[in-house]
């Protein structure tokens, strides 16, 4: 199956689909079967939606998703993405389970599980934050700045019914990286490429724990990211201990796959935009060349727990402490001072993952090879598109998996997602997880449910259903 996988959207679908269209034709190809999108999707249908977007008013851009909302172009491929943290999140909010944001493109939701034809896809939404994981969604319109971020962290409750699946899937989605997954690859020349990148990688603050839960449970052959705006390439051996950095031992041994195995092409696109030109391939030969001092790195935002974000004075380095009583440091206040105050004048600590649930490693999931590929956003000489042809590692029960494919519903999630229907994710406090034998039982009862409602009266198809829910955009009324 021929897919084509492109990093943050930031609204820009016009360039994207002219790029999969010539990398298409050098190809060779006819065009792709599915395109897939790491987030930062921007489906914004009018310029109220702008309010909505975590996104500094002054670089706020109406893009040009709305022509697609409004049927006055169509997509020329199937498209699927998950959220990242530059969205439009009142409508992604909208479609919380997963939907269709305008004919052709489905959003996947805070988490869900598809099937395209045989292939069995599972996305994950959102960026890390500590301090929101456990929390319900209590943003309401309009949002204030905090809940402007809040909306996109991801929670617990969705990871939670992640990881209830016990069947392999072939692919997984997510904006941010798996937390470590940088230790898996080149992340020499990471470094080199985004100096900013090897503090937070060595103290564990970067990517997301989230998103590392749900990979290392499902082990996909194939993991897609965005959001740090490089391209970057590891394989994930689980036959071999991981969850390791150069500073505890190497994670590259010699009988490690390469993680450019299997990931080589010259499928990078050069996009040419000055004067209406249409995009141009070009491979590229160095990452050293694609530096752009004038470009606003807007997903690296200010959250507090985001990669590389401000620490409190007070947390140092274990290896160099402040010594109790003195300071070198301008300013400090000595922790034995600090130690007699109350405890409301405590500075917060930093929020930490919490760890993920012992679960035994479910037998239906057979692969020991995770590929990870992280891509650009679209932007001239940036690398931001991979071609690639896939083979499903999964069962699939797809009733649609001869082309032309489409997306069907995952039974197992499903039954997931009926099983946890007694929880709203609105309300606090989120119930505290019962264990997998917990759910377990109240899975497979909605399976069977499932098998009699859904699958034997041939309803698994996700129709075709879109409808629009709110004004569309009118350049002559509002231009942006």
């Amino acid at each position: 199956m021929r897919i084509a996988v492109e990093g943050c959207g930031h609204g820009t679908l016009h360039d994207i689909y002219a790029s999969v269209n010539k990398t298409s034709q050098i190809r060779g190809w006819d065009g792709v079967d599915l395109l897939i999108i790491g987030g930062d999707f921007q489906a914004v249908r009018n310029s109220y939606d702008l309010n909505a977007m975590s996104v500094p008013p002054k670089y706020r851009a109406i893009g040009d998703f709305h022509e697609y909302y409004s049927g006055a172009r169509v997509a020329p491929y199937l498209t699927l993405f998950v959220g990242g943290n530059h969205e439009a999140s009142n409508h992604l909010w909208e479609l919380y389970y997963g939907g269709w944001v305008a004919p052709k493109i489905y959003y996947l939701g805070a988490a869900n599980v598809v099937h395209f034809g045989p292939l069995r896809i599972v996305g994950l939404s959102g960026i890390w934050s500590g301090p929101d994981y456990r929390k319900p969604h209590g943003e309401r319109l309009p949002y204030d700045f905090k809940e402007l971020k809040s909306i996109y962290h991801q929670r617990e409750l969705d990871v939670r019914k992640l990881l209830q699946l016990r069947t392999q899937v072939d692919i997984g989605i997510s904006h941010d990286w798996p937390r470590k997954i940088e230790w898996q690859g080149d992340y020499e020349q990471l470094f080199r490429f985004k100096p900013h990148f090897e503090s937070d990688a060595k103290t564990g603050r970067l990517g997301s724990p989230a998103a590392k839960y749900v990979m290392d449970r499902l082990r996909p052959k194939w993991w897609f990211a965005a959001h740090l705006h490089c391209k970057f390439s590891a394989a994930v051996n689980y036959d071999r201990e991981t969850d390791t950095s150069p500073c505890e031992k190497s994670p590259r041994g010699a009988d490690a796959p390469h993680p450019d195995e299997n990931m080589h092409s010259t499928d990078d696109i050069n996009l040419e935009s000055k004067g209406g030109q249409s995009p141009q391939a070009e491979a590229f030969t160095s990452l050293a060349n694609v530096h752009n001092d004038d470009e606003i790195e807007l997903d690296m935002d200010d959250d507090d727990d985001g990669p590389h974000a401000a620490q409190p004075a007070d947390v140092k380095s274990a290896t160099n402490p402040i010594p109790r009583g003195d300071s070198t440091e301008p300013n400090c206040v000595p922790l034995d001072l600090r130690a007699q105050l109350p405890a409301s004048f405590a500075r917060p600590t930093l929020a930490v993952a919490a760890d993920v649930p012992s679960m035994a490693h479910p037998e239906a999931i057979s692969n020991n090879t995770t590929h990870f590929l992280a891509l650009d956003k679209c932007l001239p000489n940036r690398r931001f598109l991979q071609m690639l042809e896939i083979e499903p590692i999964s069962k699939s029960s797809s009733v649609a998996n001869n082309p032309p494919y489409s997306f069907t519903y995952d039974k197992e999630w499903l039954a997931i997602t009926r099983a946890f229907a007694f929880i709203n994710p609105l309300n606090s406090p989120i119930p505290p997880d019962e264990g997998e034998s917990h759910y377990r039982t109240l899975i497979e009862t909605e399976e069977a449910w499932i098998e009699k409602n859904l699958i034997e009266p041939d309803k698994m198809i996700i129709p075709e259903n879109f409808e629009t829910t709110a004004p569309i955009y009118d350049p002559s009324l509002d231009p942006l």
